[in-house]
């Protein structure tokens, strides 16, 4: 009995608040749910971009030749094949096309993705067949006997194959960013997708006649929710060129990252009614301030969990910004490092379970060993993933998010959790952004953003709130935050800043020296 150890009222709490609610899920297979929209509504814009546009219809159809023209290719229902794309209308005709002929697209933004890296997804995923676009087939390292087609290549109609799909086959192969080394390819299945984008809250209740803004890089996981979600709903996907903000403006459901929501102005978007983000932790100031303008959702979960396996809706008037509970057909543990539930209120590891967990990491038997484990808890075969986020449970039953286990650093001895120093910097009045460092075994640095915040300020705030082992050395304005391609803070481009700016000091004070 693996709960025995807690008390009689926290073993009824660890399922009351880990355990979200069982829905049916309407349509296992994500592609179907597009399918019915088409069916429903054909002359629907599916997505528009650069003023060009798509209906339903024609989306259904080119598809449908390309599904056809795979399956000429002898793809077949547990292959992969890329789709090496920038974002675009035939970006959607590829990713559906894969689907319908059985297959799982692997998406890389073929203009950000060095070669390097596209060769090591060719190679991991084994992707036989790539599809990208004439403009950018010379940037496709194809080894023999791999197959190339381009998108914008005219294709007669065919009607699409019908191969056996199963919710366990994949739907995509999404790799993650590498910042520890290489990037690992993570298969994700249709029940994992049709789970979050065919349930609430994570459907994020669109409706045909709503436009989702299409912001984030492909290759990133949460884009599959902004593209899968819209159109499964019947929704219009608003694809962006280089203005972000442009887009945002036009839309009436955005899902990004915090750090790319922090660039648009709610005051210029007034049609927008609901915002989710997930990918990092969200400052509690831009939260408010968008949540007095649309129904905000601070969501959790890595790419391993299928894109968010916890949500919830903030209100300015809320005591704690948290990620909420579980999503349907999930589960949230917060474990000790023995893998045992700990008492509601104590700060632990997350483990998620149920129907987010995807089928594992491609090729690295090691790693899934590590990483995903089987299930005590709703046992019969079930697998929990190790998401190296830290939490605890508030009396009333939501997430806290205490920052992940690889940025709890050790500083002077002491143990330091970057992401409360940061917490406190986005307290100081106009403060927008902060990141917090570790830059060696004594100091920590921290970044602010905008660059007219007083840094003074800024670290006596941390030295009111935390204890002295967690005061930056030094408090860093700056106009920006540099970011990654999947939005998100490019903390090793602040390192380097830092390391730039000390080797610049060292090479002035040996010239005044001399």
């Amino acid at each position: 009995m693996p709960l025995r150890h807690l008390t009689p009222r926290d073993q009824h709490l660890f399922w009351a608040y880990g355990r979200g609610p069982t829905v049916p899920v309407p349509d296992p297979l994500v592609h179907r749910a597009v399918a019915r929209q088409a069916a429903a509504a054909p002359h629907t814009v599916a997505a528009e971009h650069q003023g060009t546009h798509l209906t339903y219809g024609d989306l259904d159809r080119h598809s449908d030749a390309l599904a056809a023209r795979l399956a000429r290719e002898g793809v077949r229902p547990g292959d992969h094949v890329g789709l090496f794309v920038r974002r675009s209308l035939p970006m959607l005709v590829g990713l559906l096309g894969i689907l319908k002929a059985g297959a799982a697209y692997v998406p890389q933004d073929v203009g950000l993705a060095p070669p390097a890296q596209l060769g090591h997804v060719v190679r991991t995923a084994r992707t036989r067949v790539v599809l990208t676009v004439a403009e950018h087939a010379h940037r496709v390292p194809l080894p023999d006997g791999h197959t190339l087609i381009t998108l914008d290549e005219p294709l007669p109609y065919a009607p699409a194959p019908n191969p056996v799909i199963t919710p366990d086959d994949g739907c995509y192969v999404l790799f993650t960013s590498g910042t520890t080394g290489r990037p690992n390819g993570v298969e994700v299945t249709h029940r994992n997708v049709a789970n979050i984008l065919l349930t609430e809250p994570g459907g994020l209740g669109i409706r045909p006649g709503d436009r989702v803004a299409q912001l984030l890089n492909i290759a990133f996981d949460m884009a599959a929710w902004e593209i899968l979600g819209c159109l499964t709903h019947g929704g219009t996907l608003v694809i962006r060129g280089k203005d972000i903000a442009a887009a945002a403006r036009t839309a009436d459901v955005i899902i990004a990252t915090p750090t790319v929501l922090s660039g648009i102005d709610p005051a210029l978007c007034p049609r927008v009614h609901t915002v989710a983000v997930a990918g990092e932790p969200c400052p509690r100031p831009l939260a408010d301030l968008w949540a007095r303008h649309a129904a905000f959702h601070n969501c959790c979960g890595p790419t391993e969990t299928t894109i968010v396996n916890t949500m919830r809706r903030h209100r300015p008037t809320d005591p704690l910004l948290t990620i909420g509970r579980p999503t349907p057909n999930n589960t949230v543990y917060v474990l000790d490092a023995d893998l045992r539930p700990l008492p509601i209120g104590e700060a632990g590891e997350m483990w998620a379970g149920g129907d987010c967990v995807s089928a594992g990491y491609l090729g690295n038997a090691e790693l899934n060993a590590e990483r995903y484990a089987p299930d005590p808890f709703l046992g019969a075969g079930h697998r929990m993933f190790r998401t190296r986020d830290l939490g605890r449970w508030t009396p009333g039953g939501e997430l806290e998010h205490l920052g992940r286990t690889d940025d709890q650093v050790k500083v002077r001895g002491f143990r330091v959790e970057l992401d409360s120093v940061s917490s406190v910097l986005e307290s100081v009045d106009g403060c927008r952004r902060a990141v917090t460092l570790r830059r060696d075994a004594r100091t920590l640095v921290s970044f602010v953003c905008p660059a007219d915040v007083d840094p003074d300020t800024a670290r006596d705030a941390v030295a009111d709130a935390l204890p002295y082992y967690c005061v930056p050395s030094e408090v860093v304005p700056l106009a920006f935050l540099p970011e990654t391609d999947r939005g998100k803070i490019d903390k090793q481009a602040l390192l380097r800043m830092v390391e730039e700016r000390v080797a610049e000091e060292r090479v002035a004070l040996q010239a005044v020296a001399r």
